[in-house]
């Protein structure tokens, strides 16, 4: 059998071979395990696990794990080769509705249900709303601008483009408030959205699927939605459930105002339906 890893073995104890076989046998598994995880697995102590890191040359598991992670092709294609072989032909809407399950599962296990509060009670507060939505979370933002300004409130997508985005940032008051969709990577754009909300104190709304950013840190508010593994073909499942559940709290949040603009949407729609057809 070829081996995944170049090991010396001279140099590793009798505990450390056991890991270095564990990781032969496990390195799909490796992302997603902990250092408790590999000791109870092997029976070993965590200081043996903690210890092993730095005889093979990393500083610990987490080095491991980026260094694993960069060695992967995680191209689109292999996304989607991966994904094609977890499902099944036989029944594939069935397959694809259990991993939607899986990811709203981890969303709701990792989701803080205070910084959801909290967003919801500063975009109904907002005198504006401000959306940047690259990418495919594109859709995202249309469907939040979308539903949001039919309950009434001032909510504006920005531009994709770094240019473009500077028209933008002095309209930005400390009254507005900033939502930002940030998978992954941390384009340029968001380091300047929310550096220039800090800077100015605008509130700003992060929507992730990272637990480990410096966006995090530069958010006021961390909304978490699971689209899969690095490496796996990403799902947009919930992240669009969380979207429309910010989109029906706020709505409750200010339920008479909602009403009230749908109604009057409703009658502007009538009494202009000859000139503006559906």
């Amino acid at each position: 059998m070829e081996k995944k890893f170049q090991w010396n073995l001279a140099a590793l104890s009798s505990n450390q071979k056991k890991i270095a076989d564990f990781i032969e046998k496990n390195h799909l598994r490796m992302p997603l395990l902990t250092e408790q995880d590999i000791a109870t697995e092997l029976q070993i102590s965590i200081a043996s696990v903690s210890r092993f890191w730095k005889t093979v040359g990393y500083k610990n598991l987490k080095d491991f794990k980026l260094a694993l992670l960069e060695e992967r092709d995680i191209s689109p294609a292999n996304k989607m080769r991966n994904m094609l072989n977890k499902v099944e032909a036989d029944d594939l809407p069935g397959h694809m509705m259990e991993l939607g399950v899986q990811y709203l599962t981890e969303t709701s296990g990792e989701l803080s249900r205070e910084h959801f509060r909290l967003a919801v009670e500063a975009m109904n507060a907002a005198k504006h709303m401000y959306v940047y939505a690259p990418g495919p979370s594109e859709g995202l933002g249309s469907l939040l601008r979308f539903r949001l300004m039919r309950f009434g409130y001032a909510i504006q997508s920005l531009p994709k483009s770094g240019r473009e985005l500077y028209e933008y940032l002095p309209l930005l008051q400390p009254e507005d408030v900033v939502i930002v969709f940030g998978f992954v990577n941390m384009h340029p754009e968001t380091k300047v959205l929310l550096d220039r909300a800090r800077e100015i104190g605008c509130r700003s709304i992060l929507i992730t699927d990272v637990l480990v950013s410096d966006m995090l840190a530069n958010a006021d508010l961390i909304l978490y939605a699971f689209r899969g593994q690095m490496w796996e073909f990403h799902s947009m499942v919930a992240p669009t459930a969380l979207v429309e559940s910010l989109i029906v709290a706020v709505g409750m949040n200010n339920k008479e105002a909602t009403l009230k603009n749908l109604e009057q949407f409703n009658a502007l729609r009538k009494q202009y339906a000859p000139y503006l057809p559906k």
